[in-house]
């Protein structure tokens, strides 16, 4: 079906409407919805809160009697089900809409196509896939999810000119700069965990929470949701650092079969199959799928960044460079790769690059699996 080019400025409106839930909605996916007569906006909407009132209500709501005859453009299918939230598709037959626009199917198994069939069922007329690429890049994590039964794994590194990450001792503090920190606490916010190993802990002792400046992180007056802190721990031998499991934001453990948790120690922990004498960690963001997260955000030394790019498991790498050099006995970005001549090299795409303060954050996607 042709869209005009209206469809393509409300649908380029609705999907920037669905980004600001990007903070608020996990694990739901972020929508928006633009509700017009032409190029004339009678409401809009966007999803803010998991167990709320979806982008299509809000946009409902804000048009009333002129909603009917008009048309809906809603960045994911209406949903068709009752969940904690009466099915959207219902509403918008209800308010009399004419016409839905969506950018693309939603993959959830209780609405995958459900959603249009009952709205052509109902007499509306019913397009989709206009600007679907936007739409999957925006929700690539909740698309992960359920695609491919693993979150969207994005490595956060901080690095120097010359490719290291911390000296030889471990001391990483501070690579980036302030403003470099400040960035990577949105990247945060946006993921439903934030994953280290136990070397880390054990160098560092990290917090890994989101600390903002201010109360309204996301500028909508909604508090974001925490991201789960993981801990890849085999033998359960950081638990006396206890920082990472300081605050409001949940931690859990992934610990190997024979290992026994100490008396008294109240955490979160799973078993994880080991592989190779490591934790399985596919096996591991398998289960956190299954717990709803869509986005994880790594960030760890370079033994398990190497050893997720190795797997094949890195989706997007996060980097930060600052203008220094910390020299050649000094710790690499990933280690464990064993590259031995240039047809086995790890190819990356740039899809962004930023300036922040004096360093320069790059956004990478590896071009191919290993």
């Amino acid at each position: 079906m042709a869209f005009t080019a209206t469809d393509h400025a409300l649908m380029a409106r609705a999907l920037r409407l669905a980004e600001r839930g990007a903070y608020t909605t996990k694990p739901n996916p972020m929508v928006g919805c633009v509700i017009a007569h032409g190029d004339e906006v009678v409401g809009e909407g966007w999803h803010q809160r998991a167990g709320e009132p979806h982008a299509e209500v809000f946009a409902l709501q804000a048009a009333g009697e002129r909603a009917r005859g008009a048309t809906a453009y809603v960045t994911l299918e209406p949903c068709a089900h009752h969940g904690r939230t009466p099915p959207c598709c219902d509403a918008l037959v209800e308010a009399g809409v004419a016409r839905v626009v969506a950018a693309m199917r939603d993959p959830f198994a209780q609405v995958d196509g459900a959603g249009f069939e009952r709205l052509r069922a109902a007499g509306v007329t019913v397009a989709h896939g206009l600007m679907e690429a936007d739409a999957r890049r925006l929700n690539r994590g909740y698309l992960s999810r359920l695609e491919r039964g693993r979150p969207w794994v994005r490595v956060k590194l901080a690095t120097s000119l010359d490719g290291r990450t911390a000296l030889a001792n471990k001391d990483s503090k501070w690579i980036s700069g302030e403003a470099s920190r400040r960035d990577v606490m949105h990247w945060r916010a946006r993921a439903g965990a934030i994953l280290t190993g136990a070397g880390t802990v054990l160098a560092d002792d990290p917090r890994l929470t989101v600390r903002f400046d201010d109360d309204d992180a996301t500028g909508e007056g909604i508090p974001f949701v925490p991201p789960m802190r993981v801990v890849l721990d085999p033998g359960l031998a950081t638990v006396a650092r206890d920082h990472v499991r300081a605050g409001d934001a949940p931690t859990l453990y992934f610990h190997a079969p024979d290992a026994k948790p100490p008396r008294g120690f109240a955490a979160s922990h799973a078993v994880a199959p080991m592989r190779n004498g490591q934790l399985d960690l596919a096996a591991v963001l398998k289960r956190l799928a299954e717990l709803g997260v869509n986005e994880v955000q790594v960030e760890a030394g370079a033994t398990l960044a190497g050893a997720l790019l190795r797997d094949g498991l890195v989706d997007e790498v996060l980097l930060y460079m600052a203008p220094l050099l910390l020299g050649a006995e000094a710790r690499p970005l990933f280690d464990g790769l064993h590259i031995d001549d240039m047809t086995q090299r790890f190819e990356l795409g740039l899809v962004e690059t930023r300036m922040l303060g004096d360093d320069l954050r790059l956004l990478l996607q590896p071009k191919r699996a290993p």
